[in-house]
């Protein structure tokens, strides 16, 4: 039993509610937010390096033994992406100080956005199914009042899209909660995964599972995107950032622990639906970023590559491949968050976010741009940057098990990444300045230091990739043996 498996949860939590008191101390409400991102990713720490000696850790609340009670469980892939969350949070949270306004930061800004981590961090450590919807509609709720803020005509357009199409995911997912507590009798997931081995996953499971895929493509916007440009590209930056980060990656981790922990008894089936829902998923996302000569909608369709990309891993069921997806998965929660910070920054500047007019900024703002161009090859997977592993070990893997038409098309999708992030380089960055230092439309005081955060963060995943290899080893490994969960549960 590790009873700081909870704080990640709880302090952010606490945090939140205590904020909402003091609506109008800016201070306090900066102050605060910052601590508990902080605190909960120093502990998160902790907890990694327990695993890494003692397995995985698990927390029974209330002394009730699984699979009765309410589980949460550290596994290494789960408490890995909990402190990349803090990681980007924390850098997000400070670029919002200077960006979001102070209008809005009195409009509960704070409490919101530690609520939604509560949500996100939740959904990476409960043991439990519905659990699992509780901790989704968390983050959701909070993530509707976050994509609203500033109340224009496009935004609250686009903020109904992203709430109805996550209210019918929501009931499909409680559909399928009902059907398979209806065949198991149990919700908890270790238990669920004993269960359906012990009984066999038979064509009604089968059917469930391809249930819950639908449910959870729709959350991570794999093939299922339609709603996702237009509901990233409306909020302001620093929420902008967080939910190309952290909101798609929730669904992706969900993917993963249902179908390496539950429903991998049929990989024939649901594992080839998977495969060609990352192949379109990838395609269209590439046809998207290359199409479009609006900042923020290509970086969201380059969201949408890296949904399928993460996913194909999945599909080989191979170590290779699931190293490569952990790998890439962290990667990505950091670039994203780096790139829409980026792309906010440039909007912000210029008052557009039309590529044709914009240009030259470089010469004004030479450390913006070099970090915009780094952060462009990682996302394709440039050495040693922090894409290239990641890339590397998810081609293998689908190599491995004779996709060759999914490692191909990963491959051809980067090429597009390629494409889209140097169109968006050389247009915005080089060419002749088109605007003054007095004719920009705002400042970059207070803005640098979070993106150059992330950077730093980023070089560090990939030149010391050797030094976290341990822990992504560990992470497939559990991944790959769903034994060790169940263990650890049920004990």
């Amino acid at each position: 039993m590790n009873n700081l498996l909870i704080m990640p949860v709880i302090i952010p939590l606490i945090v939140g509610m205590v904020l909402i008191i003091f609506p109008k101390n800016i201070i306090l409400q900066r102050a605060l937010s910052l601590f508990a991102i902080a605190a909960s990713g120093l502990i998160t720490l902790n907890i990694m390096n327990q695993i890494l000696d003692d397995g995985i850790q698990t927390l029974q609340l209330g002394g009730w033994e699984a699979p009765f009670g309410i589980s949460f469980v550290g596994d290494m892939f789960s408490v890995l992406l909990v402190l990349t969350t803090c990681i980007v949070a924390f850098c997000c949270l400070i670029y919002a100080f200077r960006s979001i306004g102070e209008k809005n930061e009195k409009l509960y800004f704070y409490p919101l956005f530690l609520f939604l981590i509560v949500g996100v961090n939740g959904s990476f450590l409960t043991g439990d199914l519905f659990n699992l919807y509780v901790f989704f509609e968390v983050f959701l709720l909070a993530s509707y009042v976050l994509i609203s803020l500033g109340g224009g005509k496009k935004q609250l357009r686009e903020s109904l899209k992203y709430v109805f199409t996550n209210i019918v995911s929501s009931a499909f997912f409680l559909f399928g909660v009902a059907y398979l507590y209806s065949i198991t009798g149990t919700l908890n997931l270790a238990h669920l995964s004993s269960r359906i081995a012990e009984a066999g996953q038979d064509g009604l499971i089968t059917t469930v599972a391809l249930l819950f895929l639908i449910v959870f493509s729709l959350k991570a916007g794999l093939l299922l995107f339609f709603w996702l440009p237009g509901s990233y590209s409306v909020p302001p930056t620093a929420i902008a950032a967080i939910f190309a980060a952290l909101l798609t990656k929730v669904g992706i981790y969900a993917i993963f622990r249902m179908f390496t922990l539950i429903f991998y008894h049929e990989p024939q089936v649901t594992h080839l639906i998977i495969g060609i829902l990352a192949a379109v998923t990838m395609i269209l996302g590439a046809l998207g970023a290359a199409g479009f000569m609006d900042v923020r909608k290509i970086l969201t369709y380059n969201v949408i590559i890296s949904v399928g990309f993460i996913v194909a891993g999945l599909v080989s069921m191979t170590e290779a491949g699931l190293m490569g997806s952990i790998y890439y998965l962290i990667h990505d929660m950091i670039i994203k968050a780096l790139v829409f910070l980026i792309g906010g920054t440039i909007i912000l500047l210029t008052g557009t976010s039309n590529l044709r007019e914009i240009s030259g900024l470089i010469r004004r703002h030479p450390a913006l741009g070099w970090m915009f161009f780094i952060g462009a090859l990682s996302m394709v997977g440039i050495p040693p940057l922090s894409g290239f592993l990641g890339k590397v070990f998810i081609t293998q893997g689908t190599f491995e098990i004779g996709y060759f038409w999914l490692g191909g098309i990963g491959l051809l999708a980067s090429l597009f990444i390629l494409f889209s992030m140097i169109k968006l380089f050389m247009n915005a960055f080089w060419g002749e300045t088109i605007l003054t230092e007095e004719e920009e439309k705002g400042s970059t005081k207070g803005l640098i230091f979070p993106i150059a955060l992330l950077l730093i963060f980023s070089l560090a995943l990939g030149l010391g990739a050797e030094g976290i290899q341990v822990y992504v080893a560990e992470a497939a490994e559990q991944l790959l043996n769903p034994s060790l969960y169940i263990d650890a549960v049920l004990k």
